[in-house]
């Protein structure tokens, strides 16, 4: 396929989907504001990079399927593995037991992860990046039914010809103006309002054997303990710590503050490993009010020759880890779309939202089962929540419904493999 390819946008999402794209199309040229190559710190473009991040077991898998030697390679360089069932996981304050689940874990602070993936996807001779550009917005033919290029500005305006654009530009994606520029409907947004937020500090643990060899300690939000934490072993000895509430319960970003948070959390465990703790950096802050989707999928008329993905196309609250998975799963997508010929934009847009729909169902029903959170709550959502509770109550008791669980929330199983009658008699004895 003699293609040029721009991608608006250098992190996970627009990585990925040039993974796929230099499969089949002659060029790829990936387009970001920040520096990217060589750099293993927080960046601008990526203000969720100072704190924790999951990768779920889908998306490491996704990751081994689109790399050779990928997970070997991270760990070469300092990234952590194990089983997910190792972890410490906390739900509604009570702690889940010991399972082996199969599901592996990739745990790298995100721009050390973002940077293996980037140096792979800079290693193929067909991939360029265009870095320290701002991307001003979309060049279109004279009737307006195709988008031909972009236009970016670093000093100067330019306008980048390509036979197909890549949205992956995240939540704060511009193209809901552009299409409404161009005499398209903007897409309808679905919305859930969470006032999530996180605050992140990194340290060094003075002994880790207070931990008992335990590389990741979670205490998971619910409408009962709704501060949580995400406490984990990085790279090069770091462990962070990103601890928050929702509906405006922030942890405070002095170090004073900071710590007597972590003290109300659900477990102590982790104000005795932190306490005495090595702090790396000051307490960062990040607050995520709404998780939003652009339905795009809903459209009936959009240009050719755009697509959008990733963040841009669905964000997730946090919390859930299913961001950087979903990504991964839509370049999956894009890849049998690129394989069949020219992209058909909505339809690629509605063969995504299938990937999309359960992740959202899932983290919809999670943030729902807050009285706070406005929303409109189905029966259907209310028995989900009130089955996922005793699903949850379950797994800390059953290692079978325990490893089930993690299935689903890494993205590797459906939500209604919950729903078996095996795993029921479980949960329901």
């Amino acid at each position: 396929m003699g293609t040029r390819v721009v991608i608006l946008g250098g992190s996970m999402a627009g990585l990925l989907a040039a993974r796929v794209l230099a499969e089949t199309c002659t060029e790829v040229l990936v387009v970001d504001r920040d520096e990217l190559l060589g750099v293993t710190a927080p960046r601008r473009g990526v203000p969720q990079g100072w704190h924790i991040h999951g990768l779920l077991a889908r998306g490491h898998q996704i990751l081994d399927e689109l790399f050779d030697g990928f997970t070997d390679n991270a760990l070469a360089a300092g990234a952590l593995t194990g089983d997910l069932g190792e972890h410490r996981w906390f739900f509604a304050g009570q702690e889940a037991c010991k399972a082996v689940t199969g599901m592996r874990y990739l745990s790298a602070t995100r721009p050390v992860l973002e940077s293996f993936v980037r140096d792979r996807v800079a290693a193929l001779g067909n991939v360029k990046f265009l870095e320290q550009h701002d991307i001003v917005g979309l060049v279109a033919t004279p009737d307006r039914t195709r988008i031909t290029g972009a236009r970016v500005h670093a000093g100067s305006a330019e306008t980048l010809d390509a036979d197909l654009v890549v949205d992956a530009t995240g939540r704060g994606s511009r193209t809901p103006v552009w299409l409404a520029e161009l005499g398209y409907d903007r897409p309808a947004v679905d919305q859930i309002k969470i006032d999530f937020s996180y605050t992140t500090r990194v340290y060094r643990l003075p002994d880790e054997s207070v931990l008992n060899g335990v590389k990741s300690v979670n205490p998971l939000p619910s409408p009962a303990t709704p501060r949580s934490a995400f406490f984990s072993a990085m790279e090069d000895g770091k462990w962070v710590l990103s601890a928050g509430g929702v509906f405006g319960d922030r942890a405070p970003t002095d170090p004073a503050g900071f710590l007597a948070y972590i003290r109300t959390l659900p477990t102590a465990d982790i104000y005795r490993a932190v306490r005495d703790a090595q702090p790396l950096t000051d307490p960062v802050p990040f607050r995520f009010p709404a998780s939003i989707r652009p339905r795009y999928d809903k459209l009936t008329r959009f240009p050719a020759g755009l697509v959008v993905l990733g963040d841009a196309a669905c964000s997730f609250n946090p919390v859930y880890g299913q961001g950087m998975t979903v990504a991964a799963l839509e370049a999956l997508v894009l890849r049998e779309h690129v394989r069949s010929g020219p992209v058909a934009p909505l339809a690629f847009q509605r063969a995504i939202a299938e990937v999309i729909d359960a992740p959202w169902a899932t983290a919809a029903a999670g943030d729902l089962a807050y009285p706070e959170a406005e929303g409109l709550r189905p029966v259907e959502v209310q028995e989900m929540n009130a089955y996922l509770a005793k699903v949850m109550a379950a797994a800390c008791r059953d290692p079978q419904v325990l490893t089930a669980f993690m299935r689903v929330a890494g993205l590797v199983d459906p939500p209604s493999t919950l729903m078996e009658p095996e795993l029921r008699r479980r949960v329901l004895p």
